[in-house]
C-alpha cells in the first residue's frame, strides 16, 4: 500500500478511495477498495480537486513499520524522559485500511489508524492514531508532546476531558534523530472542528454529536433547547467556546502556551462531548525565573503575558470563524487578518465587517445577529480577544465570565466598560432602523445622555490620541428632513457623511476638521424607485483648538411649565440611574449641574463642492444642490464653527454637541474597506 502521495480533497469528509486492482497486491484483495493513509501538506485542504499518486504496494506498509521494533535502543537517558508513557511495538497494533482526512495536518507526517491487539496492554481493543514523524522537526515535536505530559497528567480528569490523549510511542532509536519515531495518541473522532463547520448541515450534526439536551443547556446558563437558528447556534457556540477556554486555561495554569490553536487542531469527542485541544508539539514554557534576579523576573512576566496573549488571539480567530461562516473563506479571512495587522482597533470590527461579510437574514448567515445579541456582547468579547497589545487581551477565566458566554440563567455583574459598550451598541442598532419615530428619537437621546455621563475620557489630554481619525455620522438629535413629504426643486440622496479629524504638529492641541458629504443628484421623476443619478461631494474644512470646559445643565423653575419642543429626558435619566441596578455603579442622587467636556474652538470655514458630468457647468443647479444639502444634513457639518464641545469619545464612538445643544453621534470609520 502506498505511503507517499499528494492528495487534495474535493470534500473534506471524503476518504481517498483507490481500487486495489490498480495496486500490486495479492489476488484475494483484488476486489476490495482501500482507503489510504495520507501524506498531507498544510495547504492541501484548500484545493478543490483531487489527484492521487501511488508508488508502493500494500505489502510494504507493515514490514516498514514493524522493522522499527527490531532495532535496539541505545540511549537509556532518553528512555527515562519518555518513561511516563508506554513504549509500544508495531506488532501491538492492527493497522486499518483507511484513515480519516481530518487527522492529517502536516506534510512531514504520515497518519494511520489502528487498533491495539496486544491482550496484555491496558489499551487492548482501543482505537488509536499512529502518527509517523518523518522529518527532524516532526520528531522534535513528537518528543516535546510526550515531554509536556509530565505537567499535565497531575490533574488527570482535566487532561482526559480537554486534551488529546497521548498513549505512547514506537521508536527504533533514541540516540539521535536518524531512527524512525511514531507517536501513538487517542482517536477523538474522524474530523477536526474545521471539517465539522464546513458541512452544509453542521448545526444539527454537531447538536446530535454533542447530544445537546436540557442538561447541556444548563451548563452554559440556558434553560431551553431548540428554538430558532440564531438561538441554537449561539447555544452551540457557548458550549464549544467554554470547552475551548477551559482547555486552554488548563494549559496556561500549568505554565504552558499551546501556540498552535486553530480549527484544524481541535477535535470533538463523541464519547464525552468535549473539545480536545490538539497535540502539544510546539507548546512553550513560560520559564519562571528566580526571584533574586529582578530583570529576569520582569522578562518572564512579559513573556508570560505575550504568550498567553498569542493563544487568546488564536482563540479569537476560532470564535470569529465559528460565528461568521464567511471567514472560512481564505480570501475574506486574509482581509480580516490584514485589518488587525495594520493596527486598527478591534472594537471597530463591526464597522469593517459590514463591508466584506454577507449580512443576509438566511439561517446560514446569522453571525451578525448572534454578535449583536445581549447589547453587542459578542463584539465586545471578540474585540477583547483580538486586542492590539497582547497584555490587553482578556484571560481565559475572565472570558468564561463574559456575558456573551453566560446564558440568561447566570446573572453576571457587568463592568463599567461593558455598560458603556452596551449603551453604545444599543444606540447604534437603533440608528440602523432608519425610520425614526418619536419613541426611537427619545430612546436614542436617552442613550446618548447616559453614555455622556459615563464618559471615561473627560480631560482634553485624553482626546489628543482618541479624537484623530475618520468618523462616520450615525445620528443627529437635531431636525431630520427627508424627501418623502417634500417637493424640492432638486432631488438629492445623501450618502455617507464623514468627519475627518487630523492632529496638527503645531500649535499644540490643534486639529483640522473636515466634513465630507457624498450625495447623488436624481434628475428623473421616478426617483422613489430609481436612485441613479449624478454624483457629487461637498467638503467643509476648519481649524479647531482643544480646550478644557464644562457643559452646564440649566434648571428652569417657573410657575407654569411650558412643554418643550424636544423631549426633556433628564428626569428619565435620573430615574434610571436611581434604580437598584445602576445605584451600585453610579451612586447619583440628583442630576449633575455640569459635566467636564472637551471644548472645541473653531476658526474660519472653507467650503468646496464637486459635481460630476453633466452638471459641472450648471451654476444654477449647483446653487440648488448646496441648498438641498444644507436642508438634509445637520447644520453643524455645514458650518463646523457651530460644534462647541465633545462630550464622549472612546476607540469606537464619538459624541459632539453643537451651539444649540443638539448631539451628533459618530462611529469610527475604517480606511480602505
Amino acid at each position: 500500500m502506498a505511503l507517499y502521495m499528494g492528495i487534495c480533497a474535493r470534500s473534506y469528509f471524503d476518504f481517498v478511495d483507490v481500487p486495489f486492482s490498480k495496486l500490486s497486491c495479492s489476488s484475494n484483495l483484488s476486489k476490495r477498495r482501500l482507503l489510504l493513509p495520507l501524506f498531507l501538506r498544510d495547504n492541501s485542504l484548500r484545493k478543490q480537486r483531487s489527484k492521487v499518486g501511488c508508488f508502493a504496494s500494500r505489502g510494504n506498509v507493515t514490514p516498514e513499520l514493524e522493522s522499527e521494533e527490531n532495532v535496539s535502543v541505545s540511549s537509556s537517558q532518553d528512555d527515562d524522559d519518555l518513561s511516563h508513557v508506554i513504549k509500544f511495538k508495531m506488532s501491538d497494533f492492527k493497522i486499518h485500511d483507511r484513515v480519516s482526512i481530518g487527522l492529517g495536518n502536516r506534510g512531514d507526517e504520515v497518519v494511520y489508524e489502528a487498533t491495539v491487539k496486544e491482550a496484555s496492554s491496558p489499551l487492548f481493543n482501543t482505537r488509536v492514531v499512529l502518527r509517523r514523524l518523518v522529518s527532524t522537526g516532526a520528531k522534535r515535536r513528537g518528543k516535546r508532546t510526550i515531554e509536556v505530559l509530565k505537567k499535565l497528567v497531575r490533574r488527570r480528569l482535566m487532561y482526559h476531558s480537554y486534551s488529546m490523549q497521548v498513549h505512547g510511542y514506537v521508536c527504533s532509536s533514541t540516540a539521535d534523530n536518524s531512527g524512525s519515531f511514531v507517536l501513538v495518541h487517542g482517536c477523538h473522532g474522524s474530523s477536526s472542528l474545521r471539517h465539522w463547520l464546513q458541512q452544509s448541515d453542521w448545526l444539527p450534526t454537531l447538536e446530535a454529536t454533542l447530544a445537546l439536551d436540557e442538561e447541556s443547556a444548563r451548563r452554559v446558563g440556558d434553560d431551553t433547547v431548540g428554538g430558532p437558528a440564531v438561538s441554537r447556534q449561539l447555544r452551540l457556540i457557548r458550549v464549544l467556546m467554554r470547552d475551548l477556554l477551559i482547555g486552554v486555561n488548563y494549559l496556561h495554569s500549568h505554565g504552558l502556551a499551546h501556540t498552535e490553536l486553530k480549527l484544524e487542531n481541535l477535535h470533538i469527542s463523541p464519547v464525552d462531548g468535549h473539545i480536545k485541544v490538539g497535540l502539544l508539539g510546539n507548546a512553550a514554557d513560560f520559564h519562571d525565573c528566580s526571584p533574586a534576579d529582578d530583570s529576569k523576573v520582569d522578562g518572564s512576566i512579559d513573556r508570560r503575558k505575550m504568550m498567553i496573549g498569542f493563544d487568546m488571539r488564536c482563540v479569537g480567530f476560532i470564535m470569529a470563524k465559528m460565528v461568521l461562516r464567511d471567514l472560512m473563506d481564505p480570501i475574506i479571512f486574509a482581509k480580516f487578518k490584514s485589518f488587525l495587522s495594520k493596527g486598527n482597533d478591534p472594537s471597530c470590527l463591526r464597522e469593517f465587517l459590514m463591508h466584506i461579510v454577507s449580512r443576509d437574514s438566511s439561517p446560514e448567515n446569522v453571525g451578525f445577529q448572534i454578535l449583536d445579541k445581549n447589547w453587542g456582547a459578542g463584539w465586545n468579547l471578540l474585540s477583547l480577544l483580538l486586542a492590539t497589545k497582547p497584555s490587553q487581551r482578556i484571560s481565559c477565566l475572565d472570558a468564561l465570565r463574559h456575558p456573551f458566554l453566560c446564558g440568561p440563567r447566570w446573572r453576571v455583574d457587568p463592568t463599567m466598560d461593558m455598560i458603556r459598550w452596551s449603551l453604545g451598541s444599543t444606540a447604534v442598532r437603533i440608528t440602523e432602523e432608519y425610520i425614526y419615530g418619536r419613541q426611537q428619537r427619545r430612546r436614542i437621546a436617552h442613550f446618548i445622555e447616559l453614555i455622556e455621563m459615563l464618559n471615561p475620557h473627560s480631560k482634553p489630554r485624553n482626546w489628543l490620541d482618541l479624537l484623530p481619525g475618520k468618523w462616520r455620522l450615525l445620528y443627529s438629535t437635531g431636525r431630520h428632513v427627508g424627501l418623502t413629504l417634500r417637493q424640492p426643486s432638486t432631488r438629492l440622496l445623501i450618502g455617507d457623511v464623514h468627519l475627518k479629524v487630523t492632529k496638527l504638529a503645531k500649535p499644540h492641541a490643534t486639529f483640522s476638521l473636515e466634513s465630507d458629504i457624498c450625495f447623488t443628484v436624481m434628475p428623473g421623476k421616478d426617483w422613489p424607485h430609481d436612485k441613479t443619478g449624478t454624483g457629487g461631494r461637498l467638503r467643509v474644512t476648519s481649524l479647531s483648538k482643544l480646550r478644557a470646559g464644562r457643559r452646564l445643565y440649566i434648571k428652569e423653575e417657573t410657575a407654569t411649565k411650558i412643554r418643550p419642543t424636544t423631549p426633556d429626558i433628564s428626569d428619565a435619566i435620573l430615574e434610571k440611574l436611581s434604580s437598584k441596578k445602576w445605584r451600585k455603579i453610579m451612586p447619583i442622587k440628583e442630576f449633575p449641574s455640569s459635566l467636564p467636556v472637551a471644548k472645541l474652538v473653531s476658526s474660519d470655514v472653507d467650503i468646496t463642492m464637486r459635481l460630476d458630468e453633466p452638471l459641472t457647468g450648471d451654476v444654477k443647479t449647483a446653487q440648488s444642490v448646496i441648498h438641498e444639502v444644507r436642508m438634509q444634513i445637520p447644520p453643524e457639518l455645514f458650518d463646523l464653527s457651530k460644534i462647541v464641545c465633545g462630550t464622549y469619545v472612546d476607540s469606537r464612538l464619538l459624541v459632539l454637541r453643537s451651539v444649540n445643544g443638539s448631539a451628533m453621534m459618530f462611529t469610527r470609520a475604517v480606511e480602505n474597506c
